[in-house]
């Protein structure tokens, strides 16, 4: 994963790449930078990390989680980042929710991977996070708490921000 820097050709003036979360739904992804472009697919739910990648004008070219790339209209995005849960150790399983930047601090809930998490702050080694499930027939659940950063994705390594 690249290292954020300031591109001189970039509409924005914003670093690339970057990590944003889709602003609406349903999001038309396309495959070039344009209304004329064909649909390449179609987010169905907002705040779904992005990793922008290229700018060109009013269009943005994006990276999901599966490595598929795009492009969006700048209106479509937003600067909140959102993160999510992708296990470092590359086994599928879940990921524990920790009460504190401590591995012994208690488990406050387990995550499954890909799980969406909002990120509060990052110090380059955890993550404060806010996870929100949404159980079927439920009542929303949100659980605040930590994670390592390296076990998630919508935030670069080593990165820092709150």
């Amino acid at each position: 994963v690249a290292t954020p820097v300031i591109a001189a050709d970039n509409p924005s003036g914003l670093p690339l790449p970057r990590f944003v979360t889709t602003r609406s739904n349903p999001i038309n992804v396309r495959v070039g930078p344009g209304t004329k472009y064909a649909v390449a697919w179609v987010y169905l739910k907002s705040g779904t990390p992005v990793e922008i990648i290229q700018e060109f004008d009013t269009w943005r070219k994006i990276r999901d989680v599966d490595g598929s790339e795009g492009w969006l209209h700048q209106n479509l995005l937003q600067g909140k980042r959102a993160g999510l849960v992708v296990p470092a150790s590359g086994d599928g399983k879940d990921v524990p929710l920790l009460k504190s930047k401590d591995a012994e601090s208690g488990v406050r809930a387990w995550l499954e991977p890909n799980f969406r998490v909002d990120l509060k702050e990052c110090d380059g080694t955890w993550c404060e996070v806010i996870a929100t499930s949404h159980p079927a027939g439920g009542s929303a659940q949100s659980f605040d708490g930590y994670l390592k950063q390296g076990d998630l994705w919508g935030v670069y390594k080593d990165e820092v921000f709150d």
